[in-house]
């Protein structure tokens, strides 16, 4: 068994969660924010999860530096120097390579546990048990493990791993065969039919060294520049050393820079009520529901001929009146009103590309 004093966990904070605008923005992303209503943000609750599977002296979280603020304020029991500070977005490779080094020149034994900060985990004992297994296999194998969730419906905004070989004495953990990010819905059909795919979390388990010897391998250029600078981590210099680094790192993910290239990529398939929480369609998903199935996220709201409404109003005094909409997603805000069809939230997206460029404030 692994020793507690080995098992790291990196929490990846750097996003801005684009698809859940208006209420998401770049000040304050979804993140920092409590969208379920729980009275704890998504990052705080992850730490918690996080906080059970390893010691919290072994917990970094990775933000953007104009976020450090809201790590600490909302994780106080988290050391000052493991929180570190991106000084600009560069995707999950160097986010990841960064906190690897990091880990590393404080304990290269270490097997480290890497999750996004916005997920929403419904059963947290299985999905603690599924990391113990993850971590036990890769502590004793060179191995580069994600945890797969087995599909309910054909989702078009995740990305799918294809299930090769069953590993002898192990009912779910399986060689990958192929990655697939976010097929269209026809493709996402045969996918869930094959039952031959897992949905891709985005939650990975590794040791120090297999993912050092991975980057080396296959993104090598990111690989030396951070270790380069191990002299530097948990000093003064760290955050001037790292700020130099990053304009120089490919903006790449881990998915397309290392584990669609490596040769030693394991899936441990779960279903521990798992969900990224990456639209309002997946909130929808997670909230009760009326009569009608609508999500009403208002106090006030009076709803007439309307069904499949997501609806969420920031402001509690203010009155919604709805009628005649079907399957939409009604967001209201200080600043902002979007209303856009339930079909055609993968668009947010594209929305707040454009407002970035046009009106830069509402982003």
């Amino acid at each position: 068994m692994t020793p507690k004093s080995d098992i790291y966990c990196v929490i990846m904070a750097g996003g801005i969660g684009s698809r859940f605008w208006p209420l998401s923005r770049a000040q304050r992303p979804k993140q920092f924010i409590d969208i379920l209503g729980t009275g704890k943000s998504l990052l705080a609750q992850t730490f918690e999860r996080m906080s059970r599977i390893c010691p919290i002296a072994n917990i970094f979280v990775v933000a953007n530096a104009q976020h450090s603020d809201l790590v600490h304020e909302q994780i106080p029991q988290i050391a000052p120097n493991h929180v570190l500070l991106e000084p600009m977005r560069r995707n999950t490779a160097p986010c990841i390579a960064y906190a690897t080094h990091r880990i590393k020149a404080e304990n290269p034994n270490a097997v480290v546990v890497v999750a996004p900060s916005d997920h929403l985990i419904l059963n947290e004992e299985l999905f603690a048990n599924t990391v113990a297994q993850a971590i036990d296999f890769a502590a004793n194998n060179d191995a580069l493990l994600t945890l797969g969730i087995k599909p309910s419906r054909p989702e078009t905004g995740y990305g799918y791993i294809q299930l090769g070989a069953a590993m002898d004495d192990h009912n779910n953990l399986f060689r990958v065969k192929t990655f697939t990010e976010k097929p269209d819905l026809d493709l996402a059909r045969v996918f869930l039919d094959s039952g031959e795919f897992y949905w891709n979390s985005g939650i990975f388990v590794w040791s120090v060294s297999s993912i050092v010897r991975a980057f080396a391998q296959h993104l090598p250029e990111v690989n030396d520049a951070f270790e380069a600078k191990s002299h530097a981590y948990a000093t003064p210099n760290e955050r001037d050393e790292i700020a130099h680094i990053y304009p120089e790192c490919r903006n790449i993910s881990i998915d397309y820079g290392i584990m669609e290239k490596a040769d030693n990529v394991f899936v441990i398939g779960a279903n521990f009520g798992w969900s990224d929480l990456g639209t309002w369609g997946a909130l929808y998903g997670h909230m009760p529901l009326d009569a009608d199935n609508n999500a009403v996220g208002s106090k006030r709201a009076m709803l007439y001929e309307s069904s499949g409404l997501m609806l969420n109003v920031s402001d509690p005094n203010k009155l919604v009146v709805a009628q005649g909409l079907e399957d939409y997603i009604v967001i209201d805000t200080r600043d902002v009103l979007l209303i856009c069809r339930r079909q055609d939230e993968q668009r947010i997206r594209d929305f707040v590309n454009d407002i970035s460029a046009s009106a830069p404030e509402y982003s």
